[in-house]
């Protein structure tokens, strides 16, 4: 039964979201690791799914196995509950419900139930303050427990021993790759990482592995629970050429293959990886929530995902990628240099203060010719000219006209309109650095270029 909603309370989605954001010191950008708090509100609120669970957690690639799972599950005929953040453009993308983003009516019922549970009832009438991501992490989860769906997959915030998402105890945990990043909060190293990502096992149930160098610390938290551990490279393996790839659990496992699978939709070298830990997962549940092999070679063929890897065709191209941290940024500079010749590319780059931008830019400089830089709408995001100065330095080394910064704007969408302004029709733009970055530039729309030459 749905609370009451008082007449104080607010009544739209957006006066909701502002609430939220009022509710901690820091607003929207307010982390606070721990438990305590959202599990004592949704103790309250009694929440729970009735339903199998997929917790996914890891550094780089928990989107783009977020999607495989929802697109293989909804071919299988299921109807699937998701949760991802963030967001690139509309609150609501985070989320979806049988493959579509939920309407932002439907949330509001569980936006007055999380507060009326978080300022107290009954026995318990102490006020819990919660974060911007917590309380909207509770609202989107008593959502998804109440629309019917068949599976609800979880894209864990930040880490995972302490974040929001770890209140639900998984019928099946995916960890993805590790890599450096959040490093004031979850630690120095993959080591200190690994651990915090590993908080979402579950004694007894599942756990299935992708990176294919784990850290130690992974693998030890493992069997200290008691987890059931599947491990890319151990107990699964998948193999491709430039035309298809096949996939193989170990016999232990049941030894289940695929053969002759085409590539997923989701483009960039890293995705055979992500679609392997996708179907060590589908292996796991197999006894609650069969799925044929049509269901998976239609679910990889179909998947989508924006701004990860995103290639927009017009001229110029424009790709549009979140890379945010060292090992994504890498993945991006592999994926450009896959993509063949462009006589110039333009990189439209906004990015937080807290990254290892210098990382970041040594590794993908040597591909930009221009840089448009952009400030961001949050407070500790890195200003244009901050930006700027770093990439000078690296302008000083590169040859005569490359890595060369030609403009600092206010916002990602300025940013790209003089990125078109300067480019020719067979040059490409890449955006990146932020899903605030992405998600500025797709404000109205995914953007159709046409180049100055080519304008009718």
């Amino acid at each position: 039964m749905h609370p009451v909603v008082l007449p104080d309370h607010p009544t739209t989605l957006s006066e909701w979201l502002a609430h939220c954001e009022r509710l901690h010191p820091q607003g929207i950008s307010g982390i606070e690791l721990g438990l305590e708090r959202v599990q004592r509100v949704a103790r309250r609120m009694a929440l729970a799914f009735p339903c199998p669970v997929i917790t996914v957690a890891g550094t780089n690639g928990k989107g783009s196995t977020c999607a495989m799972l929802e697109a293989v599950y909804g071919q299988a005929g299921y109807r699937t509950g998701l949760y991802t953040s963030p967001h690139l453009v509309h609150f609501e993308e985070r989320c979806r419900i049988g493959g579509e983003p939920v309407a932002s009516e439907d949330l509001l019922p569980a936006f007055a139930e999380v507060e009326v549970a978080r300022q107290g009832q009954g026995d318990d009438t102490e006020a819990v303050t919660l974060t911007y991501f917590e309380f909207t992490t509770l609202a989107i989860l008593r959502t998804l427990s109440r629309s019917g769906i068949d599976v609800a997959i979880l894209e864990v915030g930040l880490g995972g021993r302490l974040d929001a998402v770890n209140i639900i105890d998984a019928d099946c945990a995916v960890i993805t790759c590790i890599a450096l990043d959040h490093m004031a909060l979850l630690g120095p190293d993959r080591e200190a990482i690994g651990y915090e990502k590993a908080g979402i096992m579950r004694t007894g149930r599942p756990v299935v592995l992708s990176d294919p160098v784990p850290p130690q610390s992974i693998l030890d938290r493992a069997t200290e629970v008691g987890a059931h551990l599947w491990r890319l490279g151990k107990d699964f393996h998948f193999a491709g050429d430039q035309q298809q790839w096949g996939w193989a659990m170990h016999p232990s496992h049941g030894g289940r293959r695929y053969a002759g699978l085409a590539y997923p939709a989701l483009r960039g070298a890293n995705q055979l990886v992500n679609a392997s830990g996708v179907l060590a997962a589908l292996e796991s549940l197999r006894e609650r929530l069969p799925v044929t092999a049509q269901a998976v070679r239609n679910g990889l063929a179909m998947v989508e995902l924006p701004g990860r890897f995103q290639i927009v065709p017009g001229t110029p191209t424009l790709v549009l990628d979140v890379a945010h941290n060292p090992h994504s940024v890498a993945a991006l500079a592999e994926n450009l240099d896959a993509m063949g010749f462009y006589p110039t590319t333009h990189a439209v780059f906004g990015a937080m203060a807290d990254k290892d931008l210098d990382a970041m830019l040594a590794r993908i400089a040597p591909l930009i010719d221009h840089w448009h830089l952009t400030g961001l709408p949050l407070a500790r995001a890195s200003t244009a000219e901050d930006l700027a100065q770093r990439l000078n330095a690296y302008a000083a080394t590169a040859p005569a006209g490359r890595s060369r910064v030609a403009g600092c704007h206010a916002t990602p969408l300025e940013a790209l309109q003089a990125a078109v302004s300067a480019a020719d029709p067979a040059d490409r733009i890449v955006v990146f650095g932020s899903f605030f970055t992405v998600g500025g530039v797709l404000q109205h729309g995914v953007p159709r270029l046409s180049a100055k030459h080519l304008a009718v």
